[in-house]
Formats: C-alpha cells, structure tokens, sequence
C-alpha cells in the first residue's frame, strides 16, 4: 500500500521527537500506546498535531506508564479516515481482549457518518493495518474471527446511527436533568428485534459510567447498574467490561441480585440503573428464584433514582414475565416518565418484503416467498432437517457463526443428561446450557441445536430454525395453529393465578409466537426454516409452487 508507514517507538520525549517523516508531522495520525508488563494496557487514539498530542500524554501520569508508541501515517489519510480507523481499532482491541483500554467515551462522538471513500478506509485499508498489527504481535486474532464475537458487537464504540445517536445523547440529557429530582424517573426504549437496543445501552452506559469520574459532570460520582435478566448477556457485558477502564464487573448484575442487595439496610439507593432486555423481567413473585416481591421492575424503580429500560413486548417468553398496557402503565403512575421507539432494522440484511414475510409469520400469517433473488439475504425452506443442518455447517465454514436453534417443544427426547431433536435422520443434542462463555461462541455448538434461552439477544451470520410439534397449519383458516399442550417449556407457563382462563390461553399462544419471532430474527445474512408437524411442513413447501 503506497506512503503507507508504521513506526515503533519507545514512548519517550527523546524519542517521539526524532519522528520527522512527513506523513507524521503533515498529516493526520492514529497511534496506539501501549505496555506489555504484566498488566497490558493500552491508549488509542489520532491526532493532526502529533507532537502537541504525545506532550499532554506524556503529562498524563497513568498514559505515561505505557512503554511504546506505535505511529500508523498515511499520505492518504484524511481526519474522517484517522477518527473511523481510531474508532475500528478501539472496536477490535475490546474483542482481542489482550489489552485493558484507557479511552475513555466522552472524548469519542461515536455517531456514524459518511465520507469520500469511506468504504475503502473502513475494509481494505483497515484490513492491511491489522494485519501488520498481528505481524507485530501488537494483537492476537483475525478480523474475520473477532467479528463474530457478543464483545464486538456489543462494544459501547460501535458505530451508532442518527436515531441511536440520539436516543444515547437523550438519555445522557435525562440523567442529568433528573438525577438531583425527588421523585423516580423511569426512560422506556422500545423495538423490535435487530433495532440496536442493546448497542445504544452499551454505549450509554459506558459514557455515564466514565462521566461519573468526570468532577467537572453533573453525574460525578453517581453509583450505577447496568441489569439483564439473561446469563447468556451478563457473560457479554461482563467481559466487555474487562477492557475498559471505568465499566467494573461488580456494575453488571441480574435484577434479583440487585434487588436482594440493594434491600440491605445499609445499602444506598442507586443513581441510574439501566435495564436490558426487560422483557425477561419477573412480573410476579418467584420464591424458586429467590425473587420475594411482586414485580421486578417495580422493586428496581423503588432502588434506583432513575431507570432505563429497554423493553421489548414481543419478545416476552415466560408468563410470569408477562406484560401488558395495563400493568405497565400502572407502574408508570406517579412517576416522570418518557418512551423512545427505535424503528430501523439493523441485524437482518434483508429487503423490506424479507422482514415482512417474516413479521407475518410470527403473527400467524404464511405469506407467500418473497421473491429474494436479487437480495442477499437467504429465506430457504426445507423437508429435510438432516440437510437444513448440512447447509448451516458450510455457511459456518464459510462465514462463521451459524448454527440451529429450535422451539422448546423436545424436552420428552432425553438420552443420559442431554435433551436431543430427532427429526428423521437427523439427531443432535439441544438446549446446552453450560457454557462459560456464550452458546453460539462455542466451537463445538455447531453440532448442537440452541434454543431461545441460548440465542435470545445475540446475532447469528446464518440461522436454521427448528419448528417442534407445537407449530402447526390450519388450512381452514389459512393461519398457524399454535398447540399450546405440545410446547415443552413448563416453566413458560407457570406461576399465574391471576389471568382468566380464556386470557391465559391467548397469552400461552402469543408466549410460542413471540418464541419463533425471537428465533427467525437470529440471523444477519439467511433464515433456513424446517417445519416437524406434516402440515405445516406442507403448507411451507407449496409456497414454491
């Protein structure tokens, strides 16, 4: 790559001044400091003044600690281009998980912006830079590799767009505006799957958290939490905050440990506690897991001066988790409250009459295919579960990050301590939960199938949807018929004495649809789907007639 030059240099005064090329001291830079002592640690960031910037650093007292300077100059580079490679790089450290960062999030402006050749900067050129990186054992993993990785895509740096640039600076705006106020605020973020919620928390939380050791913000010095009622994501953000230097892995809690700690005497009301995946609260009390009261988003308001709450209706699972207009809004009373809607889809890179076609579904509705030829994005269905699993295992090859997921309708298939699907010639174990890290990272999981308590909340390259017993065809009404006594997650429908009869019966089927519209909104690139009940499987396949 032309004019393209790295240097390495002992991060010292004597030595940043014998840099005299010209493409440091007339252009544009990224440089990453860093130490490899025991602790690694590491500063990234870019500069048009690189002597004036490498001064302050070196009068910093813990920047100063760092032991060399790495220089990435170009005669190309552009301050657009320096900031979306500064940004990349910060991105990529978090999920190489070799250094501890010191940047901190009020410097960054992380909304997403084009450019001239934005393109070329953001891949190619990004893309040659890490690899000298690698050749230097400045990182460890490839590109394609970190990718795929819950960190990355959860990194508080990513990218935001206009609507979720603005949604983070509203709620950073909220905080300070109320955090001194006598009465509870509470801050609803609602939309569907893929619309970026959990990035725009992560980011938002990241910022309030290094703005609480900002004397100068009028958060300093404010205790906050970031909740998710999923083991599956609590593994995520506790290994994100791993490499960032104000994120504690004590900030990163489920909702009935906070609740069970903060209701200790001595203990003091939070300042801001954000929830993600609210859907997944407690609505009614549940002794089994500990949780004593009646609802856990009211006892989280009770704890916290403010709250922000990511919430998701179609996405609720469990009838004990089950809310409604009514219940919310009588939670909300009395309180000073305010609702965003994110509305534009970002995980599935499909045409509009993909997402269509997959909405409908979940609705009950099975549309003709979407005549997808032109798109990317693959909607595929199949008769044969055996090869649906053959064709996500080259798309795992190929891209990575695919796998098979299923409705929890096979819990009677059990052979020694697994859960198995037996679909014709097809046999692999289910529902493995025991992973440290989360289910789709695991290597081996590529021969398991995954279910919503594995899946719900993180993306996929490729998903295979299994669709059990309890999904079937009605070819009189021309809808799904959703067999309520079929679906095999018990716990889904226990604990709720307080809903008719005929309601509880709405709410099971609204609970399975919700499971297959959680599900089929997995995958980025492709949607592969095998029905197991012979009707359904007939209706689907018709469709290509």
């Amino acid at each position: 790559m032309a004019s393209e030059l790295i240097q390495i240099k002992k991060f010292k005064k004597a030595s940043i001044q014998e840099i005299n090329a010209t493409y440091f001291n007339n252009y544009p830079i990224v440089y990453i400091l860093y130490t490899n002592a025991k602790k690694e640690t590491a500063y990234i960031g870019q500069t048009v003044h690189l002597q004036r910037r490498m001064q302050k650093h070196l009068s910093d007292a813990s920047i100063k600690k760092l032991d060399t300077a790495l220089f990435i100059g170009n005669e190309k580079f552009n301050q657009s281009a320096t900031y979306n490679i500064e940004t990349n790089l910060i991105n990529f450290f978090i999920a190489d998980k070799k250094y501890e960062l010191q940047n901190k999030s009020q410097t960054m402006d992380s909304k997403m912006h084009d450019y001239y050749n934005k393109e070329y900067y953001d891949q190619t050129f990004f893309k040659h830079i890490w690899e000298e990186l690698r050749q230097h054992k400045v990182v460890r993993e490839s590109l394609e590799d970190l990718r795929n990785k819950d960190v990355f895509k959860l990194s508080p740096y990513k990218e935001l767009s206009a609507e979720q640039m603005d949604l983070k600076y509203h709620i950073i705006d909220y905080c300070k505006k109320h955090i001194n106020d006598e009465q509870h605020s509470i801050f609803f973020i609602e939309g569907d799957a893929g619309t970026g919620k959990s990035v725009v928390l992560s980011s938002t939380f990241n910022t309030i958290q290094d703005l609480s050791y900002d004397k100068s913000s009028k958060l300093y010095g404010t205790k906050n939490y970031l909740l998710v009622n999923h083991q599956e994501m609590l593994k995520t953000y506790k290994e994100i905050s791993e490499s960032l230097p104000n994120l504690k892995k004590k900030s990163f809690m489920k909702p009935t440990s906070f609740i069970n700690q903060q209701m200790k005497s001595d203990a003091a009301t939070a300042d801001i506690v954000f929830v993600d995946e609210a859907h997944l609260l407690l609505s009614k009390k549940d002794s089994y897991n500990n949780f004593n009261q009646d609802n856990h988003l009211e006892e989280i308001i009770k704890q916290s001066k403010i709250t922000i709450v990511v919430f998701d209706r179609r996405q609720v699972l469990k009838l004990k988790s089950y809310w409604d207009s009514k219940m919310l809004d009588s939670i909300k009373k009395g309180l000073h409250s305010e609702v965003f809607m994110l509305t534009n889809q970002f995980r599935i890179q499909a045409e509009e009459r993909v997402l269509n076609w997959i909405d409908a579904f979940s609705n009950k509705k099975v549309l003709d295919l979407p005549d997808n030829k032109k798109d990317s994005f693959e909607l595929k269905i199949f008769s044969d579960a055996d090869k649906m699993y053959q064709e996500i295992r080259k798309k795992n090859e190929e891209y990575g990050l695919s796998r098979l997921v299923a409705t929890f309708d096979y819990m009677h298939k059990k052979d020694g301590q697994d859960y198995f699907i037996e679909e014709g010639n097809f046999k692999l174990p289910w529902n493995r939960t025991h992973y440290k890290n989360t289910w789709a990272e695991q290597e081996c999981t590529i021969d398991e199938v995954g279910s919503i308590y594995t899946i719900q909340g993180f993306d996929l390259n490729y998903v295979g949807v299994i669709l059990g017993p309890s999904v079937s065809y009605n070819f009189e009404k021309q809808e799904l018929e959703i067999i309520t006594t079929k679906y095999e997650d018990l716990e889904a429908f226990r604990g709720r004495d307080d809903i008719s009869k005929d309601k509880m019966s709405e709410i099971k089927q609204q609970i399975i649809l919700n499971s297959i519209n959680v599900l089929m909104k997995r995958g980025i690139n492709g949607l592969y789907i095998y029905a197991s009940d012979p009707k359904l499987q007939q209706k689907l396949m018709s469709l290509y007639k």
